[in-house]
Parts: structure tokens; C-alpha cells; sequence
């Protein structure tokens, strides 16, 4: 006959404890605490700081590109602007300055400015230094108000010497700063202008005889001079043409320089010093000799040495006293300082006032805008399609490589879906998509581990059901052919096999219940010691026959807990039955029960055996359903598989948790953790 399950007939069937999810549900918990425990990635490992790395990269190489085509562009429109208003400004500039040096008032400058102002394409305007409007080009009713600061001042005998460069191509200008153009006095008649050049036009055909190229050049004052071709002008002075002729002054200049001496002589004398002699270059001192043919003389009118005066002339009609002062750095200054003083007061009735110029756009602003060239329009957009370019295949680049992992995440997903054999897929890194690729694979193994585990339970369990269901029809059918009489023994023997698909159905009705959370529990006070003596009472039988020693441990005080006392006697009653079937005679079984050391208010219940122990591999396994280290095991050496599995759904209905240890060979300790009815320590 078959023997009964003895009470529990809810343990596993193998070599082992159970099933197999590490040490049950605090292995389960063990294993959640430790995802959110791992350190988070630093950034530059992270999906988000590649992302920021390539978009800063991006960002920073649009910028720089931009800004050096912005500056590259705009610095050269600019210097080149600067450069053609500069030039147009010179250029005005020394127009307006010409008409000053030869006109003593600004009277008829309004068509000299209106012709400027049309070719620059700029705003002319001149005023008095008192602001007072003297010519401006603006063509509007009401002229925009002219701006605080004047582009020049227009004044001959104080020129500005940049813009007076500028306007004369680089030649030079006077130290003085006086407008070369400006020679009042010294400006010959017609008359003498005439013969002079009659002179010089002989000059240059006696040199061009002797073979030396020369031209005839015209001064501001109206005075002609021979210019020699060539950088070797002393190759005159061996021929017989009569240079020193044009040396020689007119009366009108000759009485020009001679009021020029007796205003720096006046100016001399003030100073306590001796006054001077001026020669024909404006130079003082010792005679200067003829001006060398064709060399470039100075920027003020030539003009040659006064005639010597005879010995019986009067004294006061002789020319400036003929003793030089003496050569110093100071009296040179001086006498510098008192000649330009005295050629200003000289040409002052001969020139223009001071104006003040205004040169500015017709709009009144005084720096004219500028448009891009279409090279400049050109370059700017072939910059931009550049760094589109690069942004485009930056993007492209970082984004294949993102989401490469992910279609192949993807399609491992569908063919699962599909009902295909789950895969894993490459972990290219321990990056966020490296760790989901592992955490995919890890679902995908454990989700083959539970098909494999829902085929061998339905395996199991019409295994466990077919065995009774076949021992009852075969009795039945034998006594309906009259081979079995049906006697007591016969009704006990079907009685048996229906309690074993009454258990059966039991177990595996109660962890649906436990999965599904509609186990119901009735709670209330347990005393643990008296629960365990009721637990080992129950199964003293089955131990005396085994041979084991079942016994209680005494712990005191005895800890206090609230559960429902009737499942609560099935999880341990499934571990008591469990531990005497896999302990050997001459083995023990104690069940104990204490407080927790942790201070946490927790009651712990143990069974500890002395029995063969379970594999370290086996050991992740115990509270599996169905499962068995050894596959050979039937129900009558076994169990059904069902019972530790039970135990941990019971445990956790308490709000408990439950832990396998065992060493192979020396036993097995499994600990219900339930919470406890004592208030936490501090």
C-alpha cells in the first residue's frame, strides 16, 4: 500500500530542499538592491556625455567658423572701406586746400564742392570755425544737422600732414606745415613768368645737346626750373649751358623775401637774438649754393640770393646785416620758430580763413555703410555649408553608432514575440545602451529559464496526477472484472491515492493564490515555541521511524509574533517533512526560534537537519516548483515538488522573507525572517 504524505506532502522531490531562486525571496531582494546600488556612470562614459561632447564639438566648430568668416569678412570690408573713404577724404581734402592756398576767401568754393561731393558720392560741407555754413552739397530742403566733430580743418598755413600726404601721392610737405601751394607774394607775374620759362625752355635744349634728358617743371608760384631725367643730376654742371640764369630773382620776389627777413628779424629781436639772412631757399646762414639742375627743390618758392648792394649805396638800403649769428642747436630752432611765424603773417592776407570740413553720407552719418560683395556673400555661404556638412555627418556618425545597439535590441525583441528561441545580443560597451543590451540578455536567459520551467511543470504536475489517477482506474477496473475483491484494504488503498490528488491539487491551488495575491491569512498571536512543538508532535512519527532525532530548542524568553497560525504550520511543518526525509539515521532535526540580533523586531524560525547537505549549484534552485537535482526521483523518494516553494509564497504573505544555507555533507539551515509583535530597539 502506499504510504500517506504524512501531513505535509508539500515537500520537493530531489536530493535537495526545494527549489531554486537563490536563498528565496531575500536572495530575490538581494539581487533588486544591488541594480540601483551600482555606481552611476561618469559622464564621459555615459550615452549623455557623448551626446553633449558631440554637440558641444558641433557647436563649437560652428561658432568658430562663423566668427572667423565674420571677422575675416567684415575686417576686410571695412579696412578696404576705410581705405577707399580715407583716400576720397585725402583727395577732398587737398582740392579744398588747394583753392585756400590760392584764393584769400571762400567766396565761389560752392561749385568746388558741389563737384566733389559728386564725384565721391559723399555730403561736402564747409563752415566758418564759428560753425557758420559756407558751401554744402546737401541737395535736401531741410540738410541733416552736421555732426559734432569736423572730419579736417581746411587751413593752408597749418596743414594736416596725413591727409596732406595722402593728397599729394606720398610727396613731401613742408616742416612748417605750410601748404606748399601757398606763395603769396612770391607768385610771379605773367610777364616774368614768361621770360623765365623762355629761359628755362633754352636751359633744357643746351642739356638735351649735350645729351642730358631734361624737363621743365612750373612751381606753385609760377616760377620755371630745369629737372634732370636720371638719378645723376651733377652731370649738368660740366656743360656750358647757363644754369645759374633762372637764379636769379625778380623784383616782386626779391621784395617778398626781403619783407620775409624783416619779419623774422623782428621776431629775432624779440628774443634778444641777432637777426638773419635768409638765402633763396629759405635758408640761413652761409650762402646756398645754385640748386643742382633737375634735383627736386624744396616744397616753398626758390628763391635766389638779393643782389650784392655797392659800397656807396646807403646804409639803410643795404640788405639785412651780412654776419651770420652764431651756429647752435637753440638759435637754429629759433630762427626755424621765427621764419615759419613770419611766413605765416606774411601769407595770411594772401590765403583763405580756417574752415572747418565736414565729409559724410547724405543721410548725415559720417562712416557710410557698406553692402557684401558677392564673393564675400559666396564665401559666407560656402562656410555655412561646410558646418552643415560637418554637422550633418557628425550626427549621422553618432547616431548610427547609437542606434545600431538598439535595431539590434529591436529585432531580438520581435523574434521572441515571434515565439522564436530567444537570443542575445551584442554588449558593444558599459555605457547605458551596454548595460541595457546585458540587462536584455539577462531577461532573455531568464525568460528561457522560465519556459523551460512552465514545460517541466506541466510535465510534473500531469506526472503527480497521472500516477494516482492510474493506480485508482487500474483498482477500479480490476474489481469491475472481478480480479480484486473490494475490501477494506481496497478502500484504503483508493482512499490513499485520492488524499494524493487531493494534497496535489492543494498545493498547487494555494501558490496560484500566492501569485495571484488573494491568499487569505488570519492573522493573530503566535506563540512561536508552542507552534513548534505542535509542528514536531506532528511529525515525531515519521522521525522515530527514520531514525532522526526531532527536537525543539529552548530559547528564552520566547519570542512573540502575529501570523496566521495555520499556514504558518505549513511552511515550517513542509520544512520539518523536507529535513527528516533527507537526513540519514542517527541524524537530528531542531527547530528553534529567537529575536533577531539586528535589532529590528524580527522573529526567526529555524530548521536545521543534519542530513546530506545541498550542492552549492543546486542550492539557487530549491524553491523552484518541480524542481529536482535529480530527475530520476519519483513522488515516493521525493515529494512532488511544490513544497518549498509553498513555504517562501506563505513567508512572503507575512510580510517575511525566507534563506537556505548548507554545507554538502554536514546538512542544511533553512530561517523563516517574520516580523515580529516587539517594537524595534532605537
Amino acid at each position: 500500500m502506499r504510504r500517506a504524505r504524512g501531513g505535509t506532502g508539500g515537500t520537493d522531490g530531489s536530493g535537495t530542499h526545494g527549489d531554486g531562486r537563490g536563498p528565496g525571496r531575500s536572495g530575490r531582494r538581494e539581487g533588486r538592491r544591488e541594480a540601483p546600488g551600482r555606481a552611476r556612470l561618469p559622464l564621459r562614459r555615459s550615452l549623455l556625455g557623448r551626446l553633449l561632447a558631440v554637440s558641444a564639438l558641433v557647436a563649437a566648430c560652428s561658432v568658430a567658423a562663423t566668427a572667423w568668416i565674420a571677422v575675416q569678412t567684415t575686417s576686410g570690408a571695412i579696412k578696404q572701406e576705410q581705405g577707399q573713404n580715407l583716400t576720397a577724404d585725402a583727395r577732398i581734402y587737398d582740392t579744398l586746400l588747394d583753392y585756400a592756398a590760392r584764393n584769400p576767401t571762400w567766396d565761389g568754393v560752392g561749385a568746388t564742392v558741389r563737384e566733389l561731393a559728386r564725384e565721391s558720392g559723399r555730403r561736402v560741407a564747409l563752415t566758418t570755425q564759428g560753425r557758420q555754413p559756407l558751401a554744402d552739397s546737401a541737395t535736401a530742403a531741410t540738410a541733416p544737422a552736421l555732426p559734432p566733430q569736423a572730419s579736417a580743418v581746411v587751413d593752408p598755413l597749418s596743414v594736416d600732414t596725413v591727409l596732406a600726404a595722402r593728397g599729394t601721392d606720398g610727396q613731401d610737405t613742408a616742416a612748417d606745415r605750410i601748404d606748399p601751394r601757398a606763395v603769396g607774394p612770391f607768385r610771379l607775374s605773367a610777364a616774368d613768368g614768361k621770360a623765365l620759362r623762355r629761359t628755362a625752355d633754352d636751359q633744357v635744349e643746351c642739356l638735351n645737346r649735350a645729351g642730358i634728358a631734361s624737363d621743365v617743371v612750373v612751381g606753385a608760384s609760377g616760377r620755371p626750373r630745369v629737372q634732370i631725367v636720371g638719378n645723376d643730376p651733377e652731370r649738368a654742371l660740366g656743360t656750358r649751358c647757363d644754369l645759374a640764369a633762372l637764379d636769379e630773382p625778380t623784383r616782386s620776389e626779391q621784395k617778398a623775401l626781403d619783407a620775409l627777413t624783416e619779419l623774422a628779424d623782428a621776431c629775432l629781436k624779440r628774443q634778444g637774438r641777432e637777426g638773419v639772412r635768409l638765402n633763396n631757399d629759405l635758408s640761413w646762414g652761409d650762402p646756398a649754393s645754385s640748386a643742382v639742375p633737375g634735383e627736386a627743390g624744396p616744397l616753398v618758392p626758390r628763391v635766389p640770393l638779393p643782389a650784392p648792394v655797392p659800397s656807396d649805396a646807403p646804409m639803410e638800403d643795404a640788405a639785412p646785416s651780412v654776419v651770420p649769428p652764431e651756429r647752435t642747436g637753440e638759435n637754429d630752432r629759433a630762427i626755424a620758430s621765427c621764419v615759419s611765424a613770419a611766413r605765416s603773417e606774411q601769407l595770411s592776407s594772401y590765403v583763405s580763413s580756417p574752415a572747418l570740413l565736414f565729409i559724410g553720407d547724405e543721410g548725415g552719418a559720417t562712416l557710410p555703410g557698406f553692402d557684401l560683395s558677392p564673393a564675400n556673400t559666396a564665401r559666407i555661404a560656402g562656410a555655412a555649408a561646410l558646418v552643415l556638412a560637418l554637422t550633418v555627418g557628425a550626427s549621422v556618425f553618432a547616431g548610427a553608432r547609437l542606434v545600431r545597439p538598439l535595431h539590434a535590441l529591436t529585432g531580438a525583441a520581435q523574434r521572441m514575440r515571434d515565439g522564436e528561441r530567444p537570443e542575445s545580443v551584442p554588449v558593444s560597451g558599459d555605457d547605458e545602451v551596454g548595460r541595457l543590451a546585458a540587462a536584455f540578455n539577462d531577461m532573455s536567459a531568464h525568460r528561457a529559464r522560465l519556459e523551460e520551467q512552465r514545460k517541466a511543470m506541466v510535465s510534473d504536475v500531469a506526472h503527480e496526477l497521472r500516477t494516482p489517477l492510474s493506480n485508482i482506474r487500474g483498482w477500479l477496473e480490476a474489481a469491475q472484472d472481478g480480479l480484486a475483491d473490494p475490501d477494506p484494504a481496497f478502500v484504503s488503498s483508493l482512499l490513499e491515492e485520492a488524499v494524493l490528488l487531493q494534497h496535489i491539487i492543494d498545493d498547487l491551488q494555494d501558490l496560484a493564490a500566492a501569485d495571484a495575491g488573494v491568499l487569505r491569512l488570519h492573522p493573530g498571536p503566535v506563540e512561536t515555541r508552542e507552534l513548534l512543538s505542535q509542528v514536531a508532535a506532528a511529525h515525531q512519527a515519521r522521525a522515530e521511524n527514520a531514525g532522526v532525532t526531532l527536537a525543539v530548542a529552548a530559547t528564552a524568553p520566547a519570542p512573540a509574533l502575529r501570523a496566521d497560525p495555520v499556514r504558518l504550520r505549513q511552511a515550517v511543518g513542509n520544512l520539518v517533512s523536507n529535513a527528516v526525509r533527507h537526513t540519514p539515521e542517527g541524524g537530528r532535526v531542531t527547530l528553534r526560534a529567537y529575536a533577531s540580533e539586528e535589532g529590528d523586531g524580527a522573529v526567526l524560525v529555524e530548521v536545521a537537519d543534519t542530513g546530506s547537505g545541498i550542492p552549492p549549484e543546486d542550492l539557487p534552485h530549491v524553491f523552484d516548483r518541480f524542481w529536482r537535482a535529480e530527475k530520476s526521483r519519483s513522488r515516493r523518494t521525493g515529494g512532488s515538488g511544490l513544497g518549498l516553494a509553498i513555504v517562501r509564497k506563505l513567508v512572503e504573505a507575512h510580510g517575511g522573507t525566507v534563506d537556505a544555507a548548507s554545507v554538502e555533507g554536514e546538512g542544511s539551515t533553512f530561517v523563516l525572517r517574520l516580523p515580529g509583535t516587539t517594537p524595534p530597539g532605537p
